[in-house]
């Protein structure tokens, strides 16, 4: 493993309920060094509130605390609203889910993507046009300087997918957390788009968490795995040795994945019952 550039320990995120706060993320734990990390889990089990409590995303009345959440040397829970808006984007990108949505209707590509390496870089007005046609080059979208022009409603899902993925990785980031970049998309673009993502990583000397349901995708994608169930990691591996995790939950989310050429003729359910602290 490389020098570590993410270190969380007992990560804790809550929100008030009738009944009073409930955690939503318990304790969690874990390093990362310039490395891909996948975070798997069902709906609920706390993965994408862990990307955004990284980013110090949760907002009153949620609550997060940890004991330690340093980011390459800087204690990101020291940081001031501003400190950390620098941070934000420059230092550590995320992908949201559906992230063709998180763009502006009103703004044109160009401006958007513009705006990110603005707001964390000076840099000439001649210079941020050709890194915004460089990076969508480096996204692989055909005809950039067209592109550039358009806005959102005019392109397709798998473009906009690129189209963010060329926004948060523009300020040349350290850690890039992926919050399911690539639920919307049919599965030929998935491939594309994720292998795009791996290149980029690899090439750059990136961090990145790929948080996911698709125990299948960060089995390809990434080098190690986190698997999470009701805010907590019941299960740590390499990507390679998914296939012999011991955890009842985690064999259970396998058993659960459809094969191409399936026999059975039911997928297993989950027994919530063959475990127990969770």
């Amino acid at each position: 493993m490389t020098d570590t550039l993410l270190d969380v320990e007992n990560l804790r995120v809550s929100f008030p309920t009738p009944a009073g706060r409930v955690d939503v993320v318990k304790g969690l734990t874990f390093t990362l060094g310039r490395e891909r990390l996948g975070i798997v889990g069902e709906s609920g089990s706390g993965k994408s509130m862990t990307g955004r409590a990284i980013l110090r995303l949760i907002r009153s009345p949620g609550r997060q605390v940890a004991d330690k959440l340093m980011f390459d040397g800087d204690d990101l829970q020291a940081l001031s609203e501003r400190a950390m808006r620098k941070v934000r984007g420059a230092r550590i990108s995320m992908i949201m889910q559906d992230p063709k949505f998180s763009l502006n209707p009103v703004m044109t590509i160009g401006d958007q993507i513009a705006e990110a390496l603005k707001t964390h870089e000076r840099i000439a007005r001649k210079d941020i046009a050709a890194r915004v046609i460089e990076m969508l080059e480096a996204v692989r979208i055909n005809d950039p300087a067209r592109v550039v022009k358009m806005y959102p409603h005019e392109v397709s899902g798998g473009m906009g997918q690129r189209i963010m993925i060329a926004m948060m990785l523009i300020p040349q980031p350290d850690l890039l957390i992926a919050d399911e970049p690539t639920s919307a998309l049919d599965v030929s673009v998935q491939a594309q788009v994720l292998d795009l993502i791996d290149e980029l990583v690899k090439n750059k000397g990136m961090g990145l968490i790929l948080i996911s349901h698709d125990l299948n995708l960060v089995a390809r994608y990434c080098d190690r795995i986190l698997v999470m169930h009701a805010g907590e990691v019941v299960e740590s591996c390499d990507a390679r040795d998914l296939h012999k995790a011991t955890h009842p939950y985690t064999r259970g989310l396998l058993a659960a994945v459809p094969q191409m050429e399936e026999t059975r003729d039911e997928l297993p359910v989950l027994d919530r019952t063959a475990w127990s602290g969770t």
